[in-house]
């Protein structure tokens, strides 16, 4: 819409003579919004002094891209979202999160953001977990949106159809490695692993590859076939190689103020299509600091 002035006015009036049925604050947030200009030039201010001959435009409202809503989203709900459909929701966990709830009912955790992200989208949106990560670890993680998604994903991780790879900074010298425990939690949740196989006990598989070492530390590329609680803290410390950060099982240094444990691949099926895929997420580059390819 535009409009070629006859006389000397204000900017607001003249929106007013152009839009008459719209209120002063909504011809404000016309000019807030970058909709106005004068002589093809964007104002902002309404007392702005056009002049006679000027021509005043109002521009229609841009239209949001869903990207773009889904990005505002996601970042209100502090979340980093790396693929997001109609069946599943993929993400970056940052560490000291925990994935979901413990009986302590605790409010922020990376399911509780997701959810609420999701009902922004849709009012009754929701997301299913179907794996978790130690409060401790960061990296990817997928969620399902849909129930189907989510017996989908389930089955695949009890088959042990999904790839899980991860890097993890250990202090000390380490050679490739794999390890077949058992695992059994205590009653105060610290895992530890089994002589024997017992009812209470858990199998935990997990294989480690050296991608960088040095003298006092050595980052592993790491595969678990099993999802089991602390797996692959505990594999390493029995390694004689703990976490670097991991004082619970026997770490002494803290290097970045965290556990150095990051899931960095994620593979499976789309339960959807069936096709496979794959996402990836960056783990600190510090933790390679001082370190040398083997």
């Amino acid at each position: 819409m535009k409009k070629k002035l006859n006389q000397d006015t204000t900017l607001l009036d003249v929106l007013k003579t152009m839009q008459p049925q719209a209120s002063t604050n909504v011809l404000r947030k016309m000019l807030t919004n970058q909709r106005v200009t004068v002589d093809e030039i964007i104002i902002h201010r309404a007392k702005h002094l056009v002049l006679q001959g000027q021509v005043v435009e109002i521009h229609p409202k841009q239209k949001i891209s869903v990207e773009e809503v889904r990005e505002h989203n996601a970042k209100s709900h502090n979340l980093d979202i790396l693929f997001e459909d109609e069946d599943i929701l993929v993400v970056d966990k940052p560490a000291g999160l925990l994935s979901v709830a413990t009986d302590k009912l605790e409010q922020d955790t990376l399911h509780h953001r997701c959810v609420e992200y999701c009902r922004s989208e849709k009012k009754n949106g929701w997301c299913f977990i179907v794996h978790r990560l130690d409060k401790a670890t960061s990296g990817i993680m997928v969620f399902a949106k849909t129930e189907a998604a989510k017996q989908d994903l389930q089955e695949q991780f009890a088959q042990r159809l999904v790839h899980r790879h991860y890097v993890a900074l250990v202090e000390g010298k380490s050679q490739s490695g794999r390890a077949d425990h058992h695992l059994v939690e205590d009653k105060n949740l610290r895992v530890h692993v089994s002589e024997k196989k017992t009812k209470t006990s858990k199998r935990a598989i997990t294989m480690w590859d050296v991608l960088a070492e040095g003298e006092d530390e050595t980052l592993l590329s790491v595969i678990i076939e099993t999802g089991r609680r602390h797996q692959i803290r505990v594999a390493l410390a029995e390694n004689g190689t703990p976490v670097v950060g991991d004082k619970m099982h026997g770490a002494t240094t803290n290097l970045h103020g965290r556990i150095c444990l990051h899931a960095v691949a994620l593979e499976f099926l789309h339960p959807l299509t069936d096709d496979p895929v794959r996402f990836e997420s960056e783990y600190n580059p510090a933790w390679r600091h001082g370190l040398k390819n083997p």
